[in-house]
């Protein structure tokens, strides 16, 4: 299939970058090992901070850690060439496919997650098992739903990130928007702080908005937080937000292909 075959391009175009690969793996880790420290500080000041024990608070800066690129938490990826070929007028060419242009931008995202799960992902998941105390999924289920669930988080976190480079149709150039974009991602995915320790009405606002199905939720399914049919709720809740921001993609594309300037000409 043509996008099977895109995301398989994708997949060796990132793996070509090994160098930098080796780099990410190397940072993830350190900052792995800082908040694992930090963490472990926070829960012997309050042993049950948010129904969390210590071992999952590691836990959960461990999976952050392999999820941050795997959904581009801060954006990258064919999101960002999007906006570039906005930029340049590029996009042009991408209109004239015959084949839609969010499919298309998808199957190269779940291309580049896919190679950053199995490298940035895994190889600091097991550095943190060497250096600290992993909690593992406790049950096949757990463990099956956060497989389905990291996909899932790809596909919300790149409803995001399209959104945003869209906006380069009407301001040419996405850095802002991107920044925001980014600096509201660490904070309401869980990846700054857990979500479950905000308070009150900002906790409940956090864990019902798009960006906790990105860190959150798949962190929780594989601590045990959702079994049962709270876990098919959990998984339904990415589903739910996935088909909801590829809706909003196709239609604010739908609206800014209406009129496309090319800069230049």
């Amino acid at each position: 299939m043509l996008y099977v075959a895109v995301a398989t391009r994708a997949f060796r175009r990132y793996s070509t970058y090994r160098a930098a690969t080796l780099a990410g793996i190397f940072t993830n880790s350190v900052f792995g090992i800082i908040y694992s420290f930090a963490y472990i500080a926070l829960w012997r000041a309050n042993p049950s901070a948010g129904g969390y024990d210590s071992s999952d608070a590691v836990t959960y800066v461990w999976l952050g850690q392999a999820l941050l690129m795997t959904v581009a938490l801060w954006g990258g990826g064919t999101t960002d060439d999007l906006a570039e070929r906005v930029r340049t007028g590029d996009v042009a060419i991408d209109l004239y496919r015959p084949v839609g242009l969010v499919g298309w931008y998808l199957a190269a995202d779940l291309g580049r997650a896919a190679y950053h799960f199995v490298t940035r992902g895994l190889a600091p998941t097991v550095i943190g098992v060497l250096l600290f105390h992993i909690s593992l999924p406790d049950s096949p289920a757990a463990a099956a739903g956060f497989l389905l669930s990291i996909p899932l988080a790809v596909v919300v976190s790149f409803g995001l990130r399209f959104l945003v480079a869209c906006t380069a149709f009407w301001l040419l150039d996405a850095t802002g928007a991107r920044t925001l974009s980014g600096a509201l991602a660490i904070f309401f995915s869980g990846m700054a702080l857990p979500l479950v320790l905000f308070p009150g009405w900002l906790g409940t606002l956090a864990e019902s908005l798009p960006w906790a199905a990105m860190i959150q939720v798949p962190n929780d399914i594989w601590l045990g937080r959702h079994t049962g049919a709270d876990l098919l709720g959990a998984l339904a809740f990415q589903v739910m937000w996935a088909a909801v921001l590829l809706g909003c993609c196709r239609l604010v594309l739908a609206l800014a292909t209406r009129k496309v300037v090319v800069q230049g000409g």
